[in-house]
């Protein structure tokens, strides 16, 4: 007899060198759970192609920046929409699933973003700082990001990379949503160790400002973490908006919040099988 649960192709790799981060210890655990609820496999990224026909659904997870693998994300989002796949989180988000194009426009419409352009003409909208952030349009996990002097940024502008001032925050923090609720808040109180997290109380201003971000992203169901760093005036700025495959810090939380992200999650995973 054929199973009733759904068929879930959980796509991970496990063995991804995430600096302070243990993609694949979060994922085992993630997994375990899920299997009280689905029959699932766990793949990596550039196997899914080839094993994805045989499952109701893919579930990305901690993947990895597809830069590593561009040719095989390309195809298995060809690949999912040539085929009416469900895909978990929806290949439709507008923050990092879709590239770097998100900091600009939300730069251009005034909302509370790091100041971002990508022409020298553009250059002088940004505010005058010592030194300038410049990274890679299509990067990630900070791969290729550089902090120059403001004498040598018009000279790396070329349509390949987003330019931002230097700010020296206060600390970053994170919010985690599944579909549009919000779970947790995890900040770094100490600058330069970004993965070393604490639990985070965020008041109603702050809450605000993440589910402001979540909303603009329209995304019905998923996982999402709004990263925010606090400005020397104490406003909140958008460092960016992962909406592929967000690591989620579990291992931050006490037994009661990773209890109660899995029973999100689960119910998540649920209705979006079901509206599928």
């Amino acid at each position: 007899m054929p199973s009733a649960r759904p068929r879930v192709l959980y796509v991970t790799d496990l063995a991804y060198p995430a600096r302070g981060r243990r993609y694949g210890d979060e994922d085992v655990f993630l997994a375990s759970r899920l299997r009280e609820h689905v029959d699932l496999a766990l793949c990596h990224p550039r196997d899914a192609v080839a094993l994805m026909d045989g499952f109701d659904a893919v579930v990305v997870r901690n993947s990895g920046p597809v830069l590593e693998y561009p040719d095989a994300y390309e195809a298995f989002r060809e690949r999912a929409a040539a085929t009416g796949t469900p895909v978990y989180n929806p290949l439709t988000g507008r923050g990092d699933m879709a590239g770097k194009q998100y900091l600009l426009d939300l730069t251009a419409a005034g909302r509370p973003v790091i100041p971002t352009v990508d022409r020298p003409e553009d250059l002088h909208r940004l505010p005058a700082a010592e030194r300038y952030v410049v990274k890679p349009r299509l990067g990630a996990d900070s791969i290729g990001l550089r902090v120059v002097p403001a004498d040598e940024v018009r000279g790396l502008v070329d349509g390949n990379v987003l330019v931002q001032p230097h700010i020296d925050f206060a600390y970053e923090v994170s919010f985690y949503f599944v579909d549009h609720d919000f779970q947790y808040a995890l900040y770094a109180p100490h600058t330069g160790r970004r993965w070393q997290l604490e639990p985070y109380e965020p008041g109603p201003a702050d809450l605000d400002f993440a589910r402001g971000f979540v909303d603009w992203n329209t995304l019905d169901h998923g996982v999402q973490r709004v990263d925010a760093c606090r400005a020397p005036g104490g406003e909140l700025l958008l460092v960016e908006l992962e909406d592929l495959n967000p690591y989620l810090s579990l291992d931050a939380l006490d037994d009661t919040g990773r209890e109660a992200f899995v029973s999100a999650l689960t119910a998540s995973l649920r209705r979006f099988l079901h509206d599928a």
